[in-house]
C-alpha cells in the first residue's frame, strides 16, 4: 500500500478524526487521484508558514494541519520563554479564517501562552504593527492573500513584526515537524482561557492607534487640504479586510470625494464579483472602473483581501491606465525621496530596499538623490530582515522598501508590505499633482524623461499538483544546464545563480560571490541595463519569468519588452 493510501486509511478509521472529516473522506474514497493529491505529502510548513487548499487531508488546510502548526509554534515560543509576551493574531475574510485563528489562539493558550486576537478581520499590515506595538514574541495571520477562494494560509511573524526568517524559520519548522501525533496537540476551552487571562481581544479602538501612526508619514498636508474638494477617489477592498480601515483613513485625511465599490465592500470568502481577488489583475477592477467612469475619478485603488498589496488605475486624457507594481513603487519612491529631501526630512544614512526582480529605475532614483540602495531576494520578509539588520548594526535608516508584486512599506510602523499606507501615499501624491494640473501618469512620464524609459513585465506559469512541481523543477534545471549567451537582441553580460551564491561575468569568465541567501533563482544581466530572471514562486504552484528593459521612448520600451517577453516565453514550453 502506498503512503497516500495508508494516510487516507488512518484518517478514515482513527477515532482522533471527527465525523465531519470522515464524511468528507467518504465522498472521495473511490477517487484515487483525489486521495493521492490530498495525502501524498504533508502540507509543508515553509519559511512563511502554511498555504494550501482548504479541505481534509495531510496536504490541505484544516483543523488538524493548523493544529500541528500551532502546537509546533507553541513549543518554540516556550523554549524562547516568550509565553508572557504573547502572540498577536489576525485573520481575513476567507473560508475558515475565523475558525483557524481562534483554534490557533486556544492551542497557544493551552500551552500557557497569552494571545491577543483582533475582534474581527483585519489587514495583515495592522497585525505586523500590533506585534511591535504590543511587544509580542510572535504574530499569526490567517490568510491566503490574493490566492483563489479555495485557498487559505497561516503566516507566522516574529517579534520585530516581520515574517520569520533564518534561523527562526528553520527552528520553528523543526518543532512543527516534530509533531507527528495529532493527539499531542493541546486544547483548552475558550471560557477557561479567558478566565486565566490567556485569551485577549484587540478591540476596534486599536485601529485609531494604527491610523494615527501611518498618518505621521504624510509629507504635504496642505496639498491634501487644498485638493480635498477637487480630487476624486474610487476604492475597492475586493471583499477583503481593507474596507472599514481605508474608509476611516480617507475620512481622517479630509478627502471629500471618495467612492467605495458597494458590490465589493463587504467581506466575502467566495469573492463573488471577481474570478481572482488580485489587484495585479486588471479584471479585478471591472466594478471599480465602471464606478470611476460614472464619478470621473482621478485615481482608482484596490487592496487584496488581506490589504497588504495595492493595485492602481489613473485617469489620463480621459482614459484609465493601469500602473504595474514597479510603476507604483517608483512613483511613490520618487515623490517620497524628493519631497523629504527638499524639506530636509530625510534621516541620516537613508536607504531604499528593493527585490532583485524589481525595476532598475530604482537605482537611478537613489543615485540621483544620494540614497543608498539595497537588493534582496523576492519576498517582503527579506526587506524586513534588511531593515532589522540596519537597526541592529546602527548603519542605515530605511525610507522605503518595495517589490514589483504590488507591495511597499513606507516608514517604520510595520515590517511587512502595507496596502493601507500605500492608499494614503498615492492619494497624497495624486493631490499634490492635481494642484499642478498633472496626473500620476504625467508624473511617471516626467520620471521616464529624467531617468530613462524603463519597463518591466512577467510571465507567470501555473502548474499545480505533483506533475506541476516536477515540470517547474525541470524548467529550472534546463535553464541551468543550457545558459544563454544572448536573449533576443541583447547580449547576456552576467548570470547570477542564487542557488550557488555566484555571479559569472560571461565576458571575463570571472565568478564572484553574491551577498544573498541561497535560493532557486536565476538572473541575467543584459546590455543597456536590461535584465531577465526566473524563479519558482514560494507561495503558489507557479514559476515566474521576469523581464526588464530600458529604451529611448515609451513606444520603443513597449516594443522592446514585447520582443524580450516572446524570447522568454520559449523557456516556458
Amino acid at each position: 500500500m502506498e503512503r497516500y493510501q495508508e494516510k487516507f486509511e488512518e484518517w478514515y478509521t482513527n477515532e482522533l478524526f471527527d465525523n465531519e472529516t470522515k464524511a468528507e473522506l467518504e465522498k472521495i474514497k473511490n477517487n484515487e487521484n483525489e486521495k493521492k493529491e490530498r495525502f501524498y505529502k504533508d502540507l509543508e510548513f515553509g519559511t512563511a508558514g502554511l498555504r494550501g487548499i482548504v479541505g481534509v487531508g495531510t496536504n490541505r488546510m484544516n483543523k488538524y494541519t493548523v493544529g500541528k502548526a500551532s502546537q509546533g509554534l507553541a513549543e518554540y515560543i516556550l523554549k524562547k520563554g516568550g509565553e508572557e509576551r504573547g502572540v498577536a493574531i489576525a485573520y481575513d475574510s476567507r473560508h475558515m479564517s475565523t475558525e483557524f485563528s481562534e483554534q490557533a489562539a486556544l492551542i497557544l493558550n493551552a500551552n500557557g501562552i497569552k494571545t491577543y486576537i483582533f475582534e474581527s478581520l483585519r489587514p495583515t499590515p495592522e497585525l505586523s504593527f500590533a506585534v511591535r506595538k504590543l511587544n509580542c514574541i510572535a504574530g499569526i495571520v490567517v490568510t491566503a492573500s490574493h490566492n483563489p477562494p479555495k485557498y487559505n494560509g497561516y503566516k507566522v511573524y516574529w517579534e520585530d513584526g516581520g515574517q520569520i526568517t533564518e534561523p527562526t524559520d528553520k527552528e520553528i519548522i523543526t518543532e512543527v515537524n516534530n509533531i507527528t501525533d495529532f493527539s499531542k496537540i493541546k486544547t483548552i476551552t475558550k471560557d477557561e482561557a479567558v478566565k486565566k487571562g490567556l485569551f485577549n481581544v484587540i478591540e476596534k479602538e486599536f485601529d485609531d492607534v494604527y491610523l494615527k501612526e501611518i498618518q505621521k508619514n504624510i509629507i504635504n498636508k496642505d496639498a491634501i487640504k487644498q485638493a480635498a474638494d477637487k480630487l476624486t477617489v474610487v476604492y475597492t477592498p475586493l471583499h477583503g479586510t481593507g474596507g472599514k480601515i481605508a474608509k476611516a483613513l480617507f475620512a481622517d485625511m479630509g478627502l471629500k470625494n471618495v467612492y467605495i465599490v458597494k458590490e465589493q465592500e463587504e467581506p466575502n470568502g467566495d469573492f463573488p464579483t471577481v474570478s481572482y481577488p488580485n489587484p495585479e489583475d486588471p479584471k479585478a477592477f471591472e466594478y471599480a472602473l465602471k464606478l470611476a467612469k460614472e464619478v470621473n475619478a482621478d485615481i482608482v485603488l484596490a487592496n487584496d483581501p488581506d490589504a497588504d498589496r495595492i493595485g492602481v488605475f489613473v485617469k489620463h486624457n480621459g482614459e484609465y491606465i493601469a500602473l504595474n507594481g514597479n510603476m507604483i513603487g517608483l512613483v511613490i519612491a520618487e515623490y517620497l525621496i524628493s519631497q523629504k529631501k527638499e524639506k530636509g526630512l530625510l534621516p541620516e544614512n537613508p536607504a531604499l530596499i528593493k527585490t532583485i526582480v524589481s525595476s532598475n529605475m530604482t537605482n537611478q532614483i537613489c543615485e540621483h538623490n544620494g540614497i543608498k540602495m539595497f537588493e534582496v531576494l523576492t519576498g517582503f520578509k527579506n526587506i524586513a530582515a534588511k531593515i532589522r539588520k540596519f537597526e541592529t548594526e546602527h548603519t542605515y535608516n530605511s525610507v522605503m522598501g518595495f517589490e514589483e508584486s504590488y507591495g511597499c512599506l513606507i516608514g517604520n510602523h510595520a515590517r511587512d508590505k502595507d496596502g493601507i499606507i500605500a492608499d494614503m501615499m498615492l492619494c497624497e501624491i495624486a493631490a499634490y499633482y492635481k494642484l499642478q494640473n498633472l496626473t500620476l501618469w504625467d508624473a511617471l512620464l516626467k520620471m521616464y524623461e529624467k531617468y530613462g524609459y524603463y519597463l518591466e513585465g512577467q510571465i507567470p506559469v501555473t502548474l499545480e499538483g505533483i506533475d506541476g512541481a516536477e515540470k517547474i523543477q525541470n524548467m529550472m534545471t534546463k535553464m541551468r544546464n543550457n545558459p544563454p549567451t544572448k536573449l533576443g537582441k541583447y547580449k547576456v553580460l552576467k548570470i547570477m545563480d542564487v542557488s550557488t551564491g555566484k555571479e559569472k561575468d560571461l565576458e571575463t569568465g570571472e565568478e564572484k560571490d553574491i551577498d544573498l541567501p541561497k535560493s532557486n533563482v536565476l538572473r541575467y544581466s543584459l546590455e543597456n541595463d536590461c535584465w531577465c530572471a526566473v524563479r519558482p514562486s514560494g507561495t503558489e504552484p507557479k514559476i515566474k519569468f521576469y523581464m526588464g528593459i530600458k529604451s529611448d521612448s515609451v513606444n520603443n520600451a513597449k516594443k522592446d519588452l514585447e520582443e524580450l517577453t516572446e524570447v522568454m516565453r520559449e523557456y516556458t514550453k
